[in-house]
């Protein structure tokens, strides 16, 4: 995360930055986020990533009226600047202020918005992928919702982490393929290009609907197996673009010239 940080529209040192321990944000991780890639100085597919905060935030009841999309993206592009990202990512989180029924108490504002901006992540040729012991539950009223009730996606990836691999599919209560743990899943059989569909529980990413806009993709709902007979599995998210998966359990997967890899560009590729 770099030096400086953008709190309710005001650049401030991220030291600095704090919220109410008595929130429903700080209680029980009440709040949404996006996370933005940052090309040229510049948020990629911002219209996107502001609607995904709107969505969020009436599933589940979060106030924006202190916010609106111009302001917010007139603050994203000055801490951009003012942290000198050319190239990298931004994280939007909306912090759910207001008092919970269990512990009630007179929230000072209802809802606080930080913005940060990091480094984009380094991604190697050999990308190994498995599969993650810990499931997506579809039914959840948090599926398809970016909340920053986090810790399940976070105690999966430290889980692959600890496996000596890169990123691990998760699967729902059905079997059924959802995502990766931190990204969108696509797969290459033959000559047609597929992803999990939205009923499987899985994010709708912003890459993820980009990569739909543009070319032919369909959306399934399959068991893990159907990885065993693919060409090529790719992954999506504003962190590492559009990668091709090296190796998936031990299995070398083919390179591939898919038009899917020249839909965006990470900073140092031409």
């Amino acid at each position: 995360m770099h030096e400086f940080v953008s709190f309710n529209y005001i650049p401030v040192a991220a030291n600095d930055v704090s919220i109410s321990a008595l929130s429903a944000a700080a209680l029980y991780g009440k709040g949404i986020f996006t996370t933005i890639a940052i090309y040229d100085g510049g948020p990629f597919l911002w219209d996107k990533h502001w609607r995904r905060l709107e969505t969020g935030a009436a599933k589940l009841n979060i106030d924006l009226a202190g916010f609106s999309e111009y302001k917010t993206r007139k603050a994203l592009n000055e801490i951009t600047k003012k942290n000198c990202v050319s190239d990298g990512r931004a994280r939007v989180t909306i912090f759910d202020g207001s008092a919970s029924k269990f512990w009630p108490f007179k929230p000072q504002q209802r809802a606080s918005l930080l913005m940060v901006t990091g480094d984009s992540h380094l991604v190697t040729d050999d990308f190994r992928l498995t599969v993650s012991p810990h499931s997506v539950n579809s039914q959840s009223p948090l599926a398809g919702v970016k909340s920053c009730n986090y810790l399940e996606k976070l105690i999966a990836f430290d889980e692959v982490k600890a496996r000596g691999f890169d990123e691990a599919i998760q699967i729902n209560e059905r079997g059924q393929i959802t995502s990766a743990v931190m990204a969108n899943v696509l797969w290459l059989k033959g000559d047609e290009l597929y992803t999990p569909s939205l009923k499987t529980g899985c994010l709708a990413g912003t890459t993820r609907e980009y990569v739909l806009e543009n070319l032919e993709c369909r959306e399934v709902e399959v068991s893990i197996e159907e990885l065993d007979s693919v060409d090529a599995i790719f992954l999506t998210s504003a962190g590492i673009g559009i990668i091709a998966v090296f190796e998936l359990d031990g299995k070398r997967l083919a390179r591939t010239s898919h038009p899917i890899m020249a839909l965006v560009s990470r900073p140092g590729e031409s």
